[in-house]
């Protein structure tokens, strides 16, 4: 799953080269801040160590916190993983990334839907071969929160969001 993370982040730093930053943009969060939001296992299940940065990429800075779960040592194992993206520095990534959540669709692959967890603007997406599901949440329009579940029904998204305190990320600055 960290592959699907190491992508997103490289086509962000694709589009925040194309433009500079802006000479007020806010500064991210320090990723120590962000770690002790990344949820200890739930029962059954074993967590990886929390791994976590902040980077410059092409003058705007991103920051990233990062937590894969395993249920099982099974080449079919569930694996569910948390990351925590600060975009505050590119808030036109922001607007283009949360703009494309209105789009709604359903076919026999899977679907992909906006939603709304706590008040928070949300994008869902399942794809039934895989057996992958995805959420984003938007929270305090600079942090991006991602669950990703492999082997799981995507009903289970909702119990792992629950996991991370998303009012106390509302809070941090």
């Amino acid at each position: 799953m960290k592959s699907f993370l190491f992508a997103f982040l490289a086509l962000t730093a694709c589009a925040l080269a194309q433009a500079p930053p802006p000479p007020d943009a806010p500064d991210v969060v320090d990723y120590e801040k962000l770690i002790p939001l990344l949820p200890e296992a739930p029962s059954g299940w074993t967590a990886e160590k929390p791994e976590g940065s902040t980077t410059d990429v092409g003058g705007f800075k991103l920051t990233n916190v990062h937590r894969d779960y395993h249920k099982g040592e099974s080449k079919d194992a569930p694996l569910a993983s948390i990351s925590i993206l600060d975009s505050i520095s590119n808030p036109d990534y922001v607007i283009a990334t949360t703009a494309a959540w209105s789009i709604t669709s359903e076919s026999g692959e899977g679907y992909s839907k906006s939603v709304t967890i706590d008040g928070n603007p949300g994008f869902e997406a399942y794809e039934k071969d895989q057996k992958h599901a995805s959420l984003w949440v938007m929270v305090a329009k600079r942090y991006f929160v991602q669950i990703e579940l492999t082997n799981l029904e995507p009903k289970e998204l909702q119990d792992w969001i629950k996991r991370v305190d998303l009012k106390k990320l509302n809070g941090i600055k």
